[in-house]
This record gives structure tokens, sequence and C-alpha cells, in this order.
């Protein structure tokens, strides 16, 4: 497992009675991989994973399995409220085929370390896959301490990665400074790709990159590559759309991105609602605003609908 580059979160698409379009799963997962995407993120929470009934999930692994065509792997997200259902859907995904998963602290409740040690242990215990803990404070409540990432990083071999989404990018040098090269940090907030490289880190969970891969592509090799100039020249245009990565409505905008650019619907199952009035108008102006602006990386890039 090569845990580098661009992996974007990737979004479930719903047809018109809001079941999984799966026809549109695996294209939009061909299109990420042939625009250099380096793996597959699939369930997480731009993926409405806590809105897909168990089968669901696991029918959504399995395409994304068959259509990157081991090109790159999948990653599922594994979330639960309960531990035992998250140690049975990580051993599920692993009986589908990916090649690693992303452990999610449980919804609704942000227990202590203990609790919550326990609960990233018996998923890591599940299976042989290599792990990427998923820290986002602001959007769950529990924060992995540098020090309690480090911890788990010395007991378990599998705890391969890091998604850093606390917005602070100082927790990146801080699990470097305690672990040097141990686990691969990846950036989960969008907005911070450049910072977050700059401060160690080795791969971006994108967002944004669901509908704009090349770009978000050509954003991280630039900063990856030490030329920051190039870099900073995307990055000052894509950061009205990065932004919309980080509000609580981002699984409706970053599909409404999507649908704007010809990749995608924006529908969203509830409690999730499309956005509408006054919200619609300015999100659609800033993303028009965008695409009409759009870097030279985007040529030749062919649009799915």
């Amino acid at each position: 497992m090569n845990w580098t580059g661009v992996m974007p979160a990737i979004t479930t698409c719903f047809d018109r009675e809001y079941k999984v379009d799966h026809d549109f799963v695996a294209k939009h997962c061909r299109w990420l991989v042939e625009r250099g995407c380096t793996g597959i993120v699939a369930l997480g929470s731009l993926g409405e994973g806590a809105t897909l009934e168990y089968p669901e999930k696991l029918a959504v692994v399995e395409t994304c399995v068959r259509a990157a065509g081991g090109k790159v792997p999948v990653i599922a997200a594994i979330s639960s409220l309960r531990t035992a259902e998250a140690v049975e859907l990580a051993k599920a995904a692993a009986g589908k085929g990916c090649e690693a998963l992303m452990i999610l602290p449980p919804y609704v409740y942000p227990g202590d370390w203990r609790e919550m040690k326990s609960h990233v242990v018996a998923v890591l215990r599940a299976t042989k896959l290599p792990c990427m803990l998923y820290n986002n404070p602001v959007a769950y409540g529990t924060d992995f301490l540098p020090e309690q990432i480090a911890e788990l990083a010395k007991e378990y071999d599998n705890l391969s990665a890091v998604k850093e989404s606390s917005t602070d990018v100082r927790r990146v040098t801080a699990i470097r400074a305690l672990l040097g090269e141990r686990l691969a940090i990846f950036v989960g907030v969008d907005d911070a790709i450049v910072e977050g490289i700059q401060a160690g880190a080795v791969g971006w969970v994108a967002g944004l990159a669901n509908a704009l891969p090349e770009e978000s592509v050509e954003l991280f090799r630039f900063a990856a590559e030490g030329e920051f100039d190039k870099a900073f020249a995307i990055y000052k245009w894509f950061l009205p759309l990065l932004r919309m990565d980080t509000v609580p409505k981002f699984v409706q905008l970053i599909k409404l991105v999507q649908q704007e650019a010809g990749m995608g619907n924006a529908r969203v199952r509830p409690p999730r609602l499309e956005l509408d009035g006054q919200e619609l108008d300015e999100a659609k102006s800033a993303i028009r605003r965008a695409l009409e602006t759009r870097p030279h990386c985007h040529a030749g890039q062919k649009a799915i609908r």
C-alpha cells in the first residue's frame, strides 16, 4: 500500500429515486484514476456513509474495487455507532477486495481516550489490512492527540497513516516530531493542503477532487515538489471552492460543484437537502466564477453525465 498522493473521498451518486447509482459510481472511479488520483476512499462522510444501509455500503465498496481494477487501492471508511458493527464492516470490506481501511471514531458519542482507543484497536485487530486513523475533532467531537496517535502506532504495526482534519497544521509537525516517518500523514481539509505539505504531509484525502481531479493532482504535485509559486497560483484560484469542504453543508456544496462541472448531480439523502434560494444562488455564482477561470491543466478533460 503506497500512502501518498491525492485520494478523493468519493461521493456516492444517487439516482432520481435516491438509490445508489452504481453505474455512475464506477464511471466516476475510473475517471478519477485516469486523471492521476492514487486511491479511492469510499463510504466516508462525503460519501454519505451514515445514510447508507449496511448492504449498500458493501455494494458501494464492491463497485469501487471493480472499477479501480487494481490500478489504485480502494480504502473503505469504517464508521459505526457500534464497535461490533465496525469490526464486521472491516472484515466484510477486506473480503470485498479493499486494500486498506480508514477508521473513524463512533458518531454521536465522543468518549474518552480509553473508550476511543478500544474502538480503534478492535478495528485494527479485525483484519491485517493497513489502516488510516481519521482525526476530525471538528465534526466528531473526538480529538486523537499526537501522543495518542503515537501510542497506537507503536502498538499496532498495521496503523500506517493518519488523516489529519483538525484544521491545525501544527498537528502534522507534532506527529512527525513523535514518530518521524512511521506514519504517512494525509491532510483531510481541502483548504490546508499546501500548508500541510509544507509541514510534512505526504497525501491528501480530497473533497473537491471529485469534481476537479486534474487541478487537485497538479496542486498537490507542485506543492510536493517544492514549486510553490506554481502551487500558489492554482491555490489562489482554487481556494473559494476548497473552502466549501470545511463547512457543515460540504456534501451539498461538493456535489453541486460536480453537477456544475458536468460530473454528477446534486442529489443528497435526507436529512440533508439540496441547497435552495439565496444559498444556492451564491454557491452557483462562486462555482461558475471558478469554472470560467480554470487553469490550463484541465485541457482535454471529458465530463461524464
